[in-house]
């Protein structure tokens, strides 16, 4: 397995129902055909210090079944998906490539 960090950084717009009830579904449509297993949605609400600002406003953790297969997305289809970002934020995500340690 492996997993795709989808890290948005604050933002001065990011529209959580747009985000929620377009761009994921549209992004399980395109890629579960690929090997996409599942998506989490995580909306950030502080640091860690009271009253800290939380360093990203929403982090997605995309699931899919090898590297290969995320690849295999993004080639077919990860165009489609980066260019509906501006439909919901300003912020530009970082993306990192994690692989699940068993615990």
């Amino acid at each position: 397995m492996i997993q795709a960090l989808v890290l948005y950084p604050a933002a001065s717009r990011f529209d959580y129902d747009y985000y929620v009830n377009k761009h994921t579904p549209m992004v399980l449509d395109l890629w579960k055909p690929h090997g996409l297993i599942r998506v989490e949605i995580s909306k950030g609400v502080s640091g860690l210090a009271p009253g800290s600002a939380a360093k990203y406003c929403t982090i997605a953790v995309l699931t899919f079944t090898s590297l290969e297969a995320l690849q295999a997305a993004l080639a077919a289809s990860g165009a489609q998906v980066m260019g509906d970002i501006p439909n919901y934020t300003d912020s530009q995500p970082e993306i990192q490539i994690n692989e699940p340690v068993p615990s």
